[in-house]
């Protein structure tokens, strides 16, 4: 009985903002409904859904090909009619914000960086840690993330309305043009040679978190300035993204205060 009542709980949080059905998604589309990702049924024709699409990429929002059966199981209605949006809770950011809420409070960027972080709880616990660690802002990427959704808002604990989160079409690309901004680029490894407690955090910096299961992507790592590590001195090999997140986070707070 648990386990069913557990089961109802996770899908009343991913039925919040959602959008279902053609008229309903044209018409959030057009009044400029703040929207996280366009989900389509793969391999519709209809001419309708190609609009939606089309007007979805004009605003940079994520379109998203899946089967049927997927959209059949987020639905809530039960007549998606071969499309759902998930609404965002608030607009994007822009990288460029992120930078200029750093200058704008004359301390050096403390960023952090999510590479893929599907699970919206880890990334919402993120985003609250940020927050109070007095981060700038976060960025994640556009596909294969977890964006701004309502399960993110209620799990930051209402700091997606103080931190600036940016999305981004390459993250690769992006930690470069950071890197040409005078940002320090840390990414997180088991196997790096230096300990988190041995980088130095006191210069602009952003910090990578890698994904839950498989960690930083290879073209992530390769563009890091640094890879650290946080040291594991039980039996385990790895810590939950948003608590490795806030270990680091932390470290940064503590030289930055010295």
């Amino acid at each position: 009985m648990a386990e069913k009542r557990q089961d109802w709980k996770e899908r009343q949080e991913a039925s919040d903002g959602i959008i279902e059905g053609r008229n309903a998604v044209t018409e959030a589309l057009r009044a400029g409904t703040p929207i996280d990702k366009v989900y389509l049924a793969r391999g519709e024709t209809d001419a309708a859904l190609g609009h939606i699409a089309a007007k979805a990429r004009e605003r940079g929002i994520a379109v998203v090909d899946c089967d049927r059966r997927k959209l059949d199981n987020m639905s809530v209605t039960h007549s998606h009619q071969g499309v759902i949006a998930v609404a965002a809770v608030r607009e994007y950011a822009e990288v460029e914000d992120i930078l200029k809420a750093a200058a704008d409070r004359g301390e050096p960027p403390l960023i952090v960086v999510c590479d893929e972080l599907s699970d919206p709880h880890n990334l919402g616990a993120v985003i609250r840690t940020a927050e109070c660690a007095g981060a700038h802002g976060v960025i994640i990427p556009k596909r294969r993330s977890a964006g701004l959704t309502a399960v993110v808002a209620k799990t930051s604990a209402g700091a997606v309305s103080y931190v600036p989160v940016a999305r981004v079409a390459n993250l690769t690309a992006c930690l470069k043009e950071l890197k040409e901004a005078g940002v320090w680029v840390f990414g997180t490894a088991a196997d790096a040679d230096r300990a988190i407690y041995d980088a130095d955090l006191k210069g602009p910096a952003a910090i990578v978190i890698g994904s839950e299961g498989n960690g930083m992507s290879r073209l992530v790592a390769k563009n890091c300035d640094f890879l650290v590590s946080i040291p594991m001195k039980g039996q385990l090999n790895s810590l939950n993204a948003s608590a490795a997140a806030a270990i680091l986070l932390y470290e940064a707070v503590r030289q930055r205060m010295g």
